[in-house]
């Protein structure tokens, strides 16, 4: 059976499942091993982003479930949004007229009696549509810039008091919501030790209202990670970086790895790397915009570097832009165009990737790779970095490789005595057999379009396990 079909088999079972069971999303917890997120009965979660930040305060009902929709079809599991949005959420009202807060206070949440009345039923109607399909909410209960007068048009409005009164009464009516992540911050540093305080006060208003349900991070500015300001604190079950919109991975996406390596030990994820079809380092006129390709080596690149997860973005869907609306930095099409983007749709290859083989004892490891002379050309930079990981008991190895250079590999990263190789496809997700070969020193392999800037995955396995090709899996991998 193809990939396609069995992908397509596998959906249509979940879908039914859920007809028959009425279940919500279960919750969701930190592994044991502390590098990975998992359901409440342990069976691995790949979070696989993104970033719909205005979804809440730009988007009328129909318009969300077309775009819910759309990203649960292309096997997203988390929606990024914000309560309190960027684009002057707190004054400028949803497509029904509503707005958050009374008088601008976050201790007077806007809320009428009856259903569909509110700003804050219109975000309960998106939460629960979103379980419906089987997707999380990464849920931000502000934008950064409602405390930093620097960002943004909204007032400065949080306080260590006024936040966890906020915070609470968030927790409180979404505790029965399995399928919520609390993301704290957004896009903004922490300058002072009054905002580091308002950050933990609204962590504490959270937990005080949900019982400790939901996880929590934080969404940092660009180039930078949670881990810079909240690592140490409990509250913080897993560290999100914000790798940007810059396309190389020195400086950048290699820092993946330092959060990955830091003590106490916490998964790490990129909850903003460079968007699709947004200007590349905030430079069109010198660089344009980026295209599917720029978006699949960051999704590569974090995940074999020790993410947990990946979230994608495309630069006209964060903001909802469409005809009518000011434009944020030039997007280049309406968001309900966008969203079928290629590399959109191209992202869920990666989880199908990763869910076929042993998805809990996955660790990042370069040296199945054997340097090249010069070492700039294998494992290379840039753009052409190579990057690989492998299953930590030895079953399987996997290497990113991004242009069509011959490279070679050790064998012996994976166990047994012969080694079945495997070429997958990032940009349409099928698998080709290589061979099976002897598992002893090392091996020269060249990607099928040597020379050209098409990126790959090789794959080694221990051909004893008998794993299914890469990106199927023998039996369903769902988080119901």
């Amino acid at each position: 059976m193809s990939a396609s079909r069995v992908r397509f088999r596998n959906i249509i079972l979940s879908v039914l499942l859920l007809a028959v069971s009425g279940l919500a999303v279960p919750p969701l917890k930190v592994s044991e091993n502390k590098r990975f997120l998992v359901t409440a009965d342990g069976k691995p979660f790949f979070y696989l982003g993104d970033t719909a930040w205005e979804l809440f305060h730009r988007l009328n009902r129909e318009e969300a479930d077309r775009y819910l929709k759309n990203r649960a079809d292309k096997g997203f599991t988390v929606i990024q949004a914000v309560a309190l949005a960027e684009l002057d959420g707190l004054n400028t009202p949803n497509a029904y007229g509503h707005r958050p807060l009374l008088e601008n206070d976050p201790t007077r949440p806007d809320v009428k009696d009856g259903a569909n009345n509110d700003y804050w039923d219109h975000v309960d109607y998106i939460v629960k549509k979103a379980d419906a399909l089987g997707l999380y909410i990464g849920f931000l209960p502000t934008w950064g810039d409602k405390w930093n007068k620097k960002w943004g048009v909204g007032p400065e409005v949080f306080t260590v008091a006024n936040v966890e009164r906020y915070g609470e009464w968030l927790g409180r009516r979404y505790q029965q919501q399995n399928n919520l992540i609390w993301i704290l911050g957004g896009d903004r540093p922490v300058e002072t030790d009054t905002q580091k305080e308002i950050v933990r006060a609204l962590a504490r208003g959270l937990k005080a209202g949900d019982g400790g349900a939901h996880l929590m991070t934080w969404h940092p500015n660009g180039g930078r990670s949670s881990s810079e300001w909240f690592h140490a604190d409990a509250w913080l079950d897993f560290n999100m970086r914000q790798n940007g919109h810059n396309a190389e991975f020195n400086g950048r996406y290699d820092k993946t790895r330092e959060d990955y390596d830091r003590a106490p030990t916490k998964p790490v994820l990129d909850g903003e790397p460079i968007y699709e079809d947004h200007p590349i380092a905030f430079k069109a006129k010198e660089q344009s915009h980026s295209v599917a390709a720029d978006v699949r080596r960051p999704l590569y690149w974090d995940l074999f570097t020790g993410a947990f997860g990946h979230t994608y973005g495309h630069h006209s869907v964060w903001q909802m832009w469409q005809p009518g609306r000011t434009p944020v930095n030039n997007p280049l099409l309406p968001w309900y165009e966008a969203i079928d983007q290629p590399g959109a749709g191209q992202m869920q290859y990666a989880r199908w990737l990763l869910e076929s083989r042993p998805f809990l004892t996955r660790i990042p490891d370069d040296t199945v790779l054997v340097a090249a002379d010069p070492p700039s050309a294998v494992p290379g930079a840039g753009l052409k970095r190579y990057v690989a990981t492998r299953d930590s008991v030895g079953s399987y190895a996997l290497v990113y490789v991004p242009t069509g250079r011959p490279f070679k590999v050790r064998l012996d990263a994976v166990t047994g005595s012969k080694v079945k190789a495997w070429w997958f496809n990032p940009r349409n997700g099928k698998a080709t057999l290589i061979g099976e070969f002897p598992n002893s020193g090392q091996r020269q392999f060249a990607p099928p379009d040597a020379g050209e800037n098409l990126d790959w995955v090789l794959v080694l396995d221990d051909a004893a396990r008998s794993f299914a090709p890469p990106g199927q899996t023998k039996k369903l991998t769902k988080t119901r």
